[in-house]
């Protein structure tokens, strides 16, 4: 394998965990959950997350996702200490530079595709982007473009995680986190959203993404990392 100059690996460096633990009070108990957890992902990299539950893979995701922070060491998202930072930044640093692919869509009912598209864009969006013009892009690029304006219910599951991986690059984030994307999908749709995930990543795309399937990690990410009891068992290459 080629060897990168650290120079270079700071450079592209998506996420970096670094010594991270993230412990939880339960009455006058305290939790561990993950302990001393060093990961580096680079860009253009697809990495999946293994673990069995309860192995810390869910807290790992909140914390490379910004939605919470480590009781102590570091992680570090585009070069920004996400404790160093306030609240309104870590939540605009969530906004623009990850976008969330979720196990059951999360897609508002009463709005339609392109809305739900759109809707991260309320909060959070880049300056000088036609929102409404980059969503129909979005939902053409997942095959789409003739489902725009039906709603969820309108929709079937393959075609619901469509939309949600249109919303979750709506703003050209630099981190698309995936928690189970095909896990409420038969196999042949699984595969499709797969397929495009590949497709994302060819295109330059960071994804990380988690997962109970080992077939899933094995055929479409480029590394492997197992959580076992808080800690990183194993981080390995897949010979694709």
């Amino acid at each position: 394998m080629e060897t990168i100059p650290v120079e270079n690996i700071e450079e592209r460096a998506v996420v970096r965990a670094t010594d991270v633990c993230r412990d939880y009070q339960v009455g006058e108990m305290t939790i561990p959950i993950l302990k001393s957890v060093n990961l580096l992902v680079k860009e253009g990299e697809f990495v999946a997350i293994m673990g069995p539950s309860g192995s810390g893979k869910s807290t790992l995701m909140n914390l490379i996702g910004c939605l919470d922070r480590p009781t102590c060491g570091t992680v570090v998202l585009m070069g920004k200490d996400v404790n160093m930072i306030s609240d309104n930044e870590l939540a605009r640093l969530r906004g623009l530079e990850i976008g969330f692919v979720f196990q059951s869509f999360n897609l508002v009912p009463r709005l339609t595709a392109i809305e739900n598209v759109e809707l991260p864009t309320y909060a959070n969006s880049r300056s000088g982007v036609d929102n409404r013009k980059h969503a129909i892009e979005l939902l053409e690029l997942v095959g789409l473009e003739d489902r725009m304006n039906y709603r969820p219910t309108e929709l079937s599951g393959g075609q619901s995680q469509r939309v949600a991986v249109a919303r979750a690059l709506i703003n050209d984030p630099s981190l698309i986190l995936a928690d189970e994307p095909t896990g409420n999908l038969d196999s042949k749709t699984g595969k499709e959203i797969m397929d495009l995930f590949t497709d994302l990543n060819k295109r330059g795309r960071t994804i990380i993404m988690i997962t109970h399937d080992p077939n899933l990690a094995e055929k479409y990410a480029d590394r492997v990392v197992y959580l076992k009891d808080g800690y990183i068992e194993s981080n390995n290459d897949v010979a694709n």
